[in-house]
Formats: C-alpha cells, structure tokens, sequence
C-alpha cells in the first residue's frame, strides 16, 4: 500500500478539497511532562495546503522556575534567565497559529502544554484542529520499527541535527510532514484530525497538597492530584449500542481526546460511572477515537467485544445517564 502511495504523490494528483489550508508544524521543550510544567523553547514552521514551508519562527521562553531534565533540552537556568515570559511571546506565537492545523509529533502533549500557558496568561490559542504525525503513520501504515520522531525521519531520509532542540525538531517533523500529507491525499487518506480545545478550568487558587519543586516553586492554578473515590454504584454490565449508560458502568479510555483526559475521567466519575484504567471483561464501554489503533486496550475491545464510541458520542451520553437501580 506505501509503495502506491508514495508512487502516486510523487505525480500530480488532484488534491482533497477537505484538506486544511495550511498548517503550524510545532515542537516545544518543557520542563517536563506534568501538568505543571512548562514551556522552555518553542518553534513553528508554518506550511501552506501542500506542506511547503513558508516560514519559521523559534523562541526560548523563561519558565520562571528550575528548566528540568537540562541533559535532554540543553537550556540552563542562565541561559533562560534572560529569555521572555511566555506572556511576552504570546501574541507572535498566537500569529503563528492562527488559520492553521496544529501539528506535532505526539500532538497532544504539545496542544496541552500550549494551552495551560495560555490559560495562564489569561488568553487562548487560536487553534481549532491539531493532526498528530503519529496517528497519520498509522493511517498510511507506514512500516516503522518504532513511533519515535527519529523513526519518522529516518523512514523519509530527514536528518536531525539537534535531536530535542525545539527548531530542529520542528524542522525535522516538517520535512517528514510534507510527503506523509502528499502521501495521504494520493491515496483519499482520511487525515486524524481533532478538535483543540481551549483550558477553560484554570483557577488562581494555590495547589493544595503538593510538595514544591527544587526550587522552591509552588505552583498555582491545576486541581490537586488525587486518587479518584470508588465508584458507590454495582457494576451493571455492559452498555448496549443505542441505550443510556447506567451509573456504576465501567468506562475505560484510549488514545488522544479533545479534553484533557483527567477532565474527561473527573466527568465521567461525576455522572456516577466507574472510571477503569484497563479493560477486561468486566468493562462496560470502551471510549477512543482509534478504534483500529494497536492499544493494548483496543485490542482487548476487539477480543472481548466490548461497546467502543468514540469521544463525542460519550459526551452526549454523559448528558443523560440512567441512575443506578435501588436496592
């Protein structure tokens, strides 16, 4: 199937008038993966509807607090320590986005990380859709050991030169981007888009029960961590295609949402529904936007037949779920 592929996109096709317009190739550096880490360095290359480049940008950004892993990211303290706020870069790295398909290797760590700082800075991103260069290997099957950013690139013969360096990698996932996209529209390749949307859940409160970071910093603003309530309600089956979800339901997840998945969890344990963190027999629905993805908890849906809908239509389920039976 990539043999064909790659042959057709190599010629003039006729291009998917459904294909976006232009995109905003990104890649950040954190001061790690947590929801209270954040932005280092930043780097879009904007491309047009068939992936060419037409331009890039690159900031450093002071995250005001230790940098984190330096031997991944390289950027010390003092190096930072004259870099902007985020505040400050906000504005050209929203120009940037604007109009544009986000897309990223593993997108949605990238769109959540961007999103909390712009809820910080009291602002949103304008960015309605991201596409994850993951998910669109797996939609061209492309025969990769692994799903790594340097696998990507080695599968189109980009070069990195800087491996974890946020221009670089940006540069590197462009050029692996342009013919992935060419590929996809060769062959009518649905293109795994998803909505991004906006934090709106940002307090100014401090964060309670939390140890501070090395130095010293006690982040303010994210929900606590902490260990979801039992589910009060007996487990009453599987949920059938068509009906409501009862309370006490167990509901697993896989695979990248539009909502943050702790949001998505906190609403589901709200309605009364038994949030499982892996699938068995015993689990009522299956809820992914992948359903033919490799996830371990996909497959297992596949082996046992468990329900599986996909984020939107468990959002409109948990609008109307049945109370669990008296008694």
């Amino acid at each position: 199937m990539l043999d064909d592929l790659t042959t057709a996109a190599s010629s003039p096709v006729p291009w998917p008038a459904a294909y976006p317009q232009g995109y905003a190739v990104v890649d950040v550096e954190t001061t790690g993966l947590a929801r209270d880490d954040r932005i280092i360095s930043a780097a879009v290359y904007r491309l047009d509807a068939r992936g060419e480049v037409e331009d890039h940008w690159y900031t450093m950004v002071n995250p005001e607090r230790d940098p984190g892993p330096v031997w991944i990211h390289g950027l010390t303290s003092d190096v930072l320590e004259g870099a902007p706020l985020f505040q400050d870069v906000a504005e050209e790295f929203a120009a940037r986005l604007e109009g544009r398909v986000l897309v990223a290797h593993n997108a949605v760590f990238d769109w959540q990380m961007i999103a909390r700082e712009y809820a910080r800075a009291r602002s949103e991103a304008p960015v309605k859709q991201r596409l994850c260069t993951i998910a669109l290997s797996k939609e061209l099957r492309l025969p990769l050991p692994n799903h790594k950013l340097e696998s990507l690139a080695a599968h189109f013969g980009v070069v990195q030169r800087r491996a974890h360096h946020a221009l670089d990698d940006a540069r590197v996932l462009a050029e692996a981007f342009r013919p992935s996209l060419r590929a996809a529209a060769a062959g009518g390749v649905r293109l795994p888009l998803l909505e991004c949307r906006p934090l709106t859940e940002w307090t100014d409160g401090p964060r309670t029960g939390q140890q501070a970071d090395r130095g010293g910093h006690r982040p303010a603003g994210w929900r606590p961590s902490r260990r979801r309530p039992a589910c009060p309600y007996p487990n009453p089956g599987r949920y059938e295609p068509g009906a409501r979800l009862k309370q006490g339901m167990r509901v697993a997840f896989s695979g990248d949402t539009s909502t943050e998945r702790d949001l998505l969890e906190d609403r589901a344990t709200e309605a009364g529904l038994h949030v499982a963190t892996s699938l068995s027999r015993l689990t009522s629905l299956l809820v992914t936007n992948d359903p033919d993805s490799g996830t371990s908890k996909a497959v297992k849906a596949r082996q046992y037949g468990t329900p599986v809908v996909d984020e939107a239509a468990f959002g409109q389920l948990l609008g109307n779920v049945e109370p669990a039976s008296e008694g």
